[in-house]
């Protein structure tokens, strides 16, 4: 029985097509995008940090994507240390808006434009 394989695991792992990684090409580029526009356009604080969190997302497809077209499992990799530094991301600007708040008690950026050097 070891030595017979089923439909299944014959073509195991199969090839993507062009077509396929280049929808997840534009699904990726249009999440990037996306966030982008709102990162530039929204002055709420915790807007600006959601599209940063779309924007990383939308680097991780991509990664995933061609790292299964390659059939190289290194853009999977690339997500997991991805991943991390946006959780850890999140942690401290969840915190920073907290402090923040409490400080002026409005999350718009333009009040914290004295900041600038």
């Amino acid at each position: 029985m070891s030595g017979t394989l089923t439909i299944a695991q014959a073509n195991f792992p199969e090839m993507m097509s062009q077509v396929t990684l280049a929808h997840y090409v534009v699904v990726s580029g249009l999440m990037f995008t996306i966030g982008l526009i709102g990162f530039l356009t929204r002055r709420n604080l915790i807007i600006m940090f959601l599209c940063t969190e779309l924007m990383f997302q939308a680097a991780g497809i991509a990664l995933i994507a061609f790292g299964r077209y390659h059939l190289d499992m290194s853009g999977q990799s690339f997500v997991v240390f991805v991943l991390t530094v946006a959780a850890a991301e999140a942690a401290m600007a969840l915190a920073l808006v907290v402090l923040l708040y409490r400080r002026k008690e409005s999350l718009n950026a333009e009040d914290w434009q004295e900041l600038e050097g």
